[in-house]
C-alpha cells in the first residue's frame, strides 16, 4: 500500500531514484541538492514522496517560509506596504508551506514511469493531503503551490477539493530553435526588430564573452553584479547566497555554465545557465547597470544564448519569467503557470479571497529591467 510522507533532506534518496520519476529534467536531483546545500536565508526546503514499501512512486520538492504578504503588490499599494513593515514587521508575514521551489522554474511532480492518470492522481491527491497535515502540524498558516503548469488539468482537477484558489502567475517564456546559425534567427524576426538586434549584436562584439564553468577568480564581482541587480528588481521573493552559484556550477558538471562578459578585463554582465541536449535554460543574468544600456546587455547575452543552442543543437531557450512582451518580440511563446493558494484559517482564508486581485503578478508585465525571481527577468 502506498503512503505520503515529508522528508527533511533530498539526500536521504537516491539520484537515481529521484531522476527516475523526472524524465530529461534538468532542475533534478543534483539541482536541488545544490539548492538545498547552499542554504537560502529564510528557506526550508522538504520533500514530499509517495512510497509503496522501499520503491520511489512520486515526488515533488517544497519548501516552507515566512511569506510577506506584499510580495507582488506593485505600484503605490507597495509604498504604502512598505511603510506598514517598517513599523509592524510580522504584520504581513506569514508561515507558509509550498510546492515547488523558490528557484526552479515550474512545480513538477515527479511520477514512476508507466503510471496511469488514475495512479498520477490518487499519489498527488495523497501529496495535498499530507502537505495539509504537515502544515496543521508545523503550525504553518498559508498553503500554496508555486508555479504550477496551467497546461496539466491535473491541478484544476485536485486543488479545488484541497480548498486551494487559483491566480494567475508569471508565465514562462520559451524559444523553439529552428535555425542553422544566429543569422537566421535575426533575419526570422520581425523588420524593426532585425535592425535593433543587429545594431546590438554589433555593438557587443566590444565585449569579451566566455562560458565558464566555476567562479575562480570573479566570485567577488559576481556577487557585487548580483546585489545590484538585486537592487533593480521591482519585486523579489528569495535572495541567492553567492554559495548558490558555486554549488550548482559544481554539482552540475558538463550542465551548469557561468557565461562572462567582461570589457577591458571588468565584468560587466555573468548569466547562470542550465543546458542539455533539449533545452538551454537560463537561471539568472546579473548586470552592471551603469554600462547596461551602453553595450546591451540584456541583448547580448540573449543572442550569445541562442548562438549556443544552435551550436550546441539544443532545441529549446528557456528564458524564465518577466519581460513577456520583449521575449514575444523576440520570437517566444508564453507558457502560463498559476499559483494555487489557501489560508488554514477559514476567516483569513475568506479575507484573501476577496482581496487577492491586488497581489494578481499578471496585473504587471514588463515590470523592470530585472526582478530578481531567480530566473533571467531581464
Amino acid at each position: 500500500m502506498s503512503q505520503a510522507q515529508v522528508l527533511a533532506s533530498i539526500d536521504v534518496v537516491a539520484p537515481a531514484d529521484w531522476d527516475a520519476l523526472f524524465v530529461r529534467e534538468l532542475e533534478g536531483h543534483a539541482y536541488l541538492r545544490a539548492v538545498e546545500h547552499a542554504g537560502l536565508a529564510g528557506f526550508r526546503q522538504v520533500y514530499f514522496v509517495v512510497r509503496e514499501g522501499i520503491r520511489l512512486l512520486a515526488a515533488v520538492p517544497a519548501f516552507v517560509t515566512d511569506y510577506r504578504l506584499d510580495t507582488t503588490v506593485q505600484g503605490g499599494l507597495r509604498c504604502i506596504t512598505r511603510q506598514v513593515a517598517a513599523l509592524f514587521p510580522k504584520l504581513l508575514r506569514i508561515p507558509m508551506l509550498a510546492l515547488g521551489s523558490p528557484v526552479t522554474e515550474r512545480c513538477r511532480v515527479g511520477y514512476a514511469p508507466g503510471a496511469t492518470p488514475e495512479q498520477r492522481a490518487a499519489w498527488l491527491d495523497a501529496i495535498l493531503t499530507c502537505m495539509d497535515a504537515y502544515a496543521a502540524e508545523h503550525q504553518l498558516g498559508m498553503l500554496a503551490i508555486k508555479d504550477a503548469p496551467r497546461d496539466e488539468p491535473i491541478w484544476q482537477r485536485l486543488c479545488p477539493r484541497h480548498g486551494l484558489r487559483s491566480l494567475p502567475g508569471l508565465p514562462g517564456a520559451m524559444l523553439a530553435i529552428a535555425w542553422p546559425n544566429l543569422a537566421g534567427y535575426i533575419d526570422s524576426l520581425g523588420a524593426a526588430t532585425r535592425k535593433d538586434m543587429r545594431r546590438k549584436w554589433r555593438v557587443g562584439q566590444e565585449l569579451q564573452i566566455a562560458w565558464r564553468t566555476d567562479l575562480d577568480g570573479i566570485a567577488d564581482d559576481v556577487e557585487r553584479l548580483y546585489r545590484e541587480t538585486l537592487t533593480h528588481a521591482e519585486f523579489t521573493f528569495e535572495q541567492l547566497p553567492l554559495d548558490y552559484f558555486e554549488q550548482v556550477l559544481r554539482s552540475l558538471p558538463g550542465r551548469a555554465y557561468c557565461v562572462t562578459y567582461t570589457k577591458a578585463d571588468k565584468l560587466v554582465a555573468f548569466n547562470l545557465v542550465l543546458q542539455d541536449r533539449d533545452r538551454l535554460l537560463d537561471k539568472f543574468l546579473g548586470m552592471d547597470y551603469s554600462v547596461m544600456g551602453r553595450y546591451n546587455l540584456y541583448h547580448v547575452s540573449w543572442l550569445e544564448n541562442v548562438r549556443r543552442c544552435i551550436e550546441k543543437g539544443t532545441g529549446v531557450y528557456e528564458s524564465g519569467q518577466g519581460l513577456h512582451h520583449e521575449k514575444v518580440r523576440l520570437g517566444s511563446r508564453l507558457v502560463a503557470n498559476s499559483l494555487w493558494y489557501r489560508h488554514r484559517n477559514r476567516f483569513l482564508d475568506g479575507v484573501f479571497a476577496r482581496v487577492d486581485g491586488l497581489a494578481r503578478l499578471d496585473r504587471g508585465d514588463d515590470v523592470g529591467p530585472a526582478p530578481a525571481t531567480g530566473t533571467r527577468h531581464g
